[in-house]
């Protein structure tokens, strides 16, 4: 089975600072304005955002409840209030820091750019490459993309994914979805259903950025397959299917591949 890269840090939490200047916006305030904002792996995937303590003001922390490791606040601003939205940590290399919920948040900034879902990895690295490769998919033996134009993208840590031009995919066989995740190296993801001849009806198990970011902008209007659950054959080779957290898994409703 094919396998991806594994994490590069040995030991977990894992702590760096971050030179950029963070700003957390709620409830029409910036209640984190800092250049002293910490990365922090907690599991290998990406990392999260934290804070010391001066940099997020008591003022807008409601005490929620306590444990033995832990302070939970709410974040209030005015007449809003997002529950258990800061934690406060009190043990071993997190003591004195504070992570707020980054879905519960209005907008996170990193100098004057918005970021979303998550701090990017800097670690991580994605690249888009054109390609003349012969690709073709089958899901359950039946064939729903070929194309000698696929766009190749390479992602740290996860499979190569196969971008095929919907003019060389059996659109005839997909069905939009009502799903939609989101990326913060690639943008927000839409979602196909694929239905087969037989009636069986495969959820999820594409997706296409309609406007994906910059970085990514080779992507656009292209649509790839889960390798973890479809059959991809590249100059005739059929491509082992990866061991990746989501090759048992549904497409994930927060961050997609």
């Amino acid at each position: 089975m094919a396998t991806v890269t594994t994490f590069p840090f040995a030991q977990l939490p894992h702590i760096e600072s971050s030179p950029r200047r963070v700003r957390v916006l709620f409830g029409g305030e910036y209640i984190v304005d800092t250049t002293d904002a910490l990365l922090v792996w907690l599991k290998p995937n990406y990392p999260y955002y934290f804070f010391k303590n001066k940099d997020v003001p008591e003022k807008y922390l409601v005490d929620a409840f306590q444990s033995q490791k832990h302070h939970i606040y709410d974040i209030v601003v005015g007449n809003r209030r997002a529950e258990a939205a800061a934690t406060a940590y009190h043990d071993d290399e997190l003591d004195g820091l504070i992570q707020l919920e980054f879905s519960e948040m209005d907008a996170w900034f990193e100098e004057d750019e918005q970021i979303f879902v998550h701090p990017k990895d800097p670690y991580k690295r994605v690249d888009v490459l054109q390609s003349s490769r012969h690709v073709r998919i089958e899901v359950n033996g039946v064939e729903v993309a070929n194309t000698t134009r696929p766009r190749l993208l390479f992602e740290t840590s996860l499979p190569i994914r196969y971008y095929i031009p919907k003019t060389d995919c059996k659109l005839e066989l997909l069905t939009p979805s009502e799903t939609t995740t989101q990326c913060p190296y690639k943008g927000v993801a839409s979602y196909y259903h694929v239905n087969l001849p037989s009636g069986e009806v495969l959820e999820d198990i594409v997706w296409w950025y309609r406007t994906p970011q910059l970085e990514c902008a080779e992507i656009k209007g292209c649509a790839a397959f889960y390798n973890e659950k479809v059959d991809i054959y590249v100059n005739d080779v059929l491509q082992p299917r990866p061991e990746s957290p989501r090759a048992s898994k549904r497409a994930s409703a927060i961050v997609p591949v």
